[in-house]
């Protein structure tokens, strides 16, 4: 099933408050607190709201190469009828930073040791770019954690599978960005470090999602903005192929970042998603004796 959303105005930009929840950690904000928790001798940073509805499957958000958390808050923040996590991957933000760059399979070992320890599975997983390789490696690995997946502006598209394809792509959508989130990003990058960030894209080209995601048997939902480069409609329609009964969801306006600059838009569209998914199938109709 496909959907669009409507045009409006604000599609594509980011609120004050917005960016206020965004830069807050580690002070609460929206509903939201902060916590390190040392898993297998590294020390996560998590962002969570755990006081609503825990009766709901939690949703638990993964970001992209080079960012944090902190670019999934204005989604995040709009997620007010369940329990949110929101960590910072091994050497990115606010967690600590292994003395080994880690791939995608590397973080979903990491999220798989925490999400047991935490006894909250299983969750809805939303990844967004890099982080939707991580989420695919997540739900392959351990699919017993995994209720529902929504890939939001997945990578890495085999039309661009390099590492001069992917910056290129970068280069294209950094325009297409609202420059409001100038510094979100600019925290990130100085978190992460510029040798983490390519060393992680280097293992990110090679890590190829599609056979992966042929072989999963959960709900999916997958999303772009309208005007990702990174992300083009011609690849997601590809992934889309590969999974009978998945949804896909085009957000009008938004560029690759649009966890960001969508965030109601795309907390609306992943609720509904949620709750249809993990509803029980209705029952077939048993025919009546003669």
């Amino acid at each position: 099933m496909s959907r669009r959303t409507e045009p409006r105005s604000t599609r594509g930009r980011i609120s004050p408050a917005e960016l206020h929840a965004a830069m807050a950690a580690p002070a609460d904000a929206a509903g939201f607190t902060s916590r390190r928790q040392q898993v297998g001798g590294l020390w996560l940073h998590i962002r969570e709201r755990v006081s609503v509805r825990p009766e709901r499957t939690a949703c638990l958000l993964l970001h992209g190469l080079a960012v944090s958390h902190r670019y999934l808050m204005p989604t995040a923040r709009r997620l007010q009828q369940r329990r949110v996590y929101v960590p910072d991957l091994p050497g990115f933000g606010r967690s600590g930073k292994p003395g080994a760059v880690l791939d995608a399979a590397g973080h979903a070992d990491v999220l798989a040791t925490w999400l047991d320890a935490e006894e909250c599975g299983p969750v809805a997983v939303l990844g967004n770019s890099f982080g939707g390789q991580v989420a695919v490696q997540l739900a392959w690995r351990r699919p017993d954690l995994v209720a529902g997946l929504i890939l939001v502006g997945p990578t890495t598209d085999p039309a661009a599978a390099s590492m001069t394809g992917q910056l290129w792509r970068l280069l294209r959508d950094l325009p297409r960005e609202d420059p409001r989130q100038a510094p979100i990003l600019a925290a990130d990058l100085r978190d992460a470090g510029l040798k983490r960030v390519v060393s992680t894209l280097r293992l990110a080209v090679r890590d190829p999602i599609a056979p992966k995601l042929a072989t999963l048997r959960v709900p999916t939902l997958l999303a772009r903005g309208s005007r990702d480069p990174i992300a083009p409609s011609r690849w997601l329609g590809h992934l889309a192929a590969l999974l009978p009964g998945a949804q896909t969801l085009v957000l009008a306006g938004a560029a690759h970042n649009a966890v960001t600059t969508a965030g109601a838009e795309l907390a609306t569209a992943v609720d509904e998603f949620i709750e249809t998914s993990s509803r029980p199938a209705p029952m077939a109709t048993q025919p009546r004796s003669q």
